[in-house]
This record gives C-alpha cells, sequence and structure tokens, in this order.
C-alpha cells in the first residue's frame, strides 16, 4: 500500500485506527496484529483472533515512528495488535523535551 499524509487506517482484527502523519517511501505493508491495516475508518475486529506474538497494543494519542523508513502514525483509537511495517515492530515516539524555565 503506498501511504500519504492525512490517510485514515483501520484494522481488520482489532479496534485499532491510525492516521498517517509522515509517510514511508513506496510500497509498503504496514500491519497490526500481523494483519495489513485496510483504508478508513471503521476497524473490523475485536482482538480475539490475534496470535499471542503479535499483542502488544497501540495507545490512543501516541505517534508510533519508524526511523529506517520515517513512517509516523498516529493512533486515533486504541487496539491490542502490535503494529509494524514491513514485519519491524514501530516504537512509540518519545516527547521531546521542555526546554528550561531559568
Amino acid at each position: 500500500m503506498i501511504l500519504k499524509v492525512g490517510q485514515a487506517l483501520a484494522s481488520v482484527v482489532d479496534t485499532t485506527t491510525l492516521v498517517v502523519l509522515r509517510p514511508a517511501d513506496g510500497d509498503v505493508s504496514l500491519t497490526c496484529g500481523g494483519t495489513p491495516m485496510v483504508e478508513g475508518k471503521v476497524p473490523a475486529g475485536d482482538g480475539s483472533s490475534i496470535d499471542a506474538a503479535d499483542v502488544d497494543g497501540a495507545v490512543l494519542g501516541k505517534r508510533y515512528v519508524d526511523e529506517a523508513s520515517g513512517l509516523e502514525v498516529l493512533c486515533t483509537k486504541a487496539g491490542k495488535g502490535r503494529l509494524a511495517l514491513d514485519g519491524t515492530v514501530l516504537v512509540l515516539k518519545a516527547a521531546k523535551p521542555l526546554p528550561s524555565s531559568d
């Protein structure tokens, strides 16, 4: 799938939904719970069919990134499945430290 900025993605195995903030270049496979995500805002599963190895859970309002490709997504609805890009698990983006107020 070729990702675009602002594109909404939904899981077919749990309740996770995402919005693409920075797309990866080229045709990639973004998965949730080991199953490719689909375009749209309506998730289609309850998480019961996810393999135990693919359970990690996306957290509402958090950003997930893949440093190698530059992909950045925002979780708009939490779920049970682990997010991955072409088999590489996405990591939670760390918050930027605020400047000191000396």
